[in-house]
């Protein structure tokens, strides 16, 4: 087992399958050099205590849900690398997150949301390689009504 598949385990986690696109015209990810930009992810997750597939913020979900949810979206994200990649080690660096949040338009609080699947990046690769530049932002709906989409820049070892 690799390095952060390994500290994944520490924490209790274990990756998903990835998500596959329900048509041939997008993908989980692509690749340029050593730069993999990340779809939207944020159907399929995983089943994991506080996690809600669908609702909105400041309806009928709560900002720790919100982290939950975020944290499990961050995993199928692990997923679509390690599908990619073959290896989680092979990620120099998070290089940036744009989270997505389904809510009301007086929630405001889509950086506590998003912290979720930040925090998890940062607990794998540390404050040198796991920092990285994100938005969190609100919107009043997302396909299939999910809670939460994050995409993603990673870099990889050459």
């Amino acid at each position: 087992m690799n390095l952060i598949e390994q500290r994944l385990n520490d924490l209790g986690y274990t990756l998903p399958p990835p998500f596959v696109f329900p048509k041939n015209n997008r993908t989980g990810c692509t690749q340029t050099g050593t730069l993999l930009l990340l779809s939207g992810h944020g159907l399929d997750l995983p089943k994991l205590p506080g996690v809600r597939q669908t609702g909105k913020f400041g309806v009928d979900i709560t900002v720790e849900e919100g982290y939950a949810t975020a944290r499990a979206v961050a995993l199928t994200m692990l997923a679509t690398i390690k599908a990619h990649c073959g290896d989680l080690d092979r990620v120099s660096r998070v290089l940036r997150l744009f989270g997505m949040c389904n809510c009301a338009p007086e929630f405001g609080q889509m950086p506590q949301v998003i912290d979720g699947a930040s925090d998890l990046f940062f607990e794998l690769w540390g404050p040198e390689r796991g920092t990285h530049a994100r938005s969190a932002v609100g919107h009043v709906a997302l396909p299939r009504g999910i809670a939460v989409e994050i995409n993603g820049e990673f870099e990889l070892h050459s």
